[in-house]
């Protein structure tokens, strides 16, 4: 079995109120699946990672075969350039969003994934879809709270 996951995130101020839009598509079947969530106050690259972390702790098998579409630098960039492994050898001392990067790590190791970078607002339409749940989300009436960054502090994310 393969998945394809497309991620996004989105603030209203950074911090702000924030979300989180997935969609996971299983290929060769006809099943989607969409996602989303917002919290009353939070960062934009927290909810980029969030919704990475969410949709691979929906895959209830593990060792998939999974790709993950993101328009987040600081997400693909972390984990396709090796950053993360790197501070989590140093125990994430110096980097922001600490809780969240561990909770990667738990899911990440758990699959095959792939990530892939996309360009944001530029017509990909499972990006745009997602970019719609997260603005929605983050519009809500009903906001979580993001135990990370309000327990914290702001001087941490």
């Amino acid at each position: 079995m393969k998945v394809d996951i497309y991620t996004d995130g989105a603030c209203k101020g950074n911090p702000g109120r924030g979300g989180y839009g997935i969609i996971m598509e299983w290929v060769g079947k006809p099943y989607v699946k969409e996602f989303s969530k917002g919290f009353r106050k939070t960062t934009n690259n927290r909810m980029e990672l969030l919704a990475v972390i969410v949709a691979l702790e929906q895959l209830k098998k593990e060792g998939l075969e999974t790709d993950i579409y993101s328009d987040s630098k600081y997400v693909v960039d972390a984990v396709n350039k090796g950053w993360v492994f790197g501070w989590q050898k140093k125990g994430f001392q110096g980097k922001k969003n600490p809780d969240l990067w561990r909770r990667f790590l738990k899911v990440y190791k758990k699959h095959k994934v792939r990530f892939h970078w996309v360009k944001g607002h530029n017509e990909h339409p499972q990006n745009e879809r997602c970019d719609a749940l997260a603005v929605k989300a983050a519009s809500s009436e009903e906001l979580d709270i993001d135990e990370g960054f309000e327990s914290q502090g702001a001087g941490l994310f």
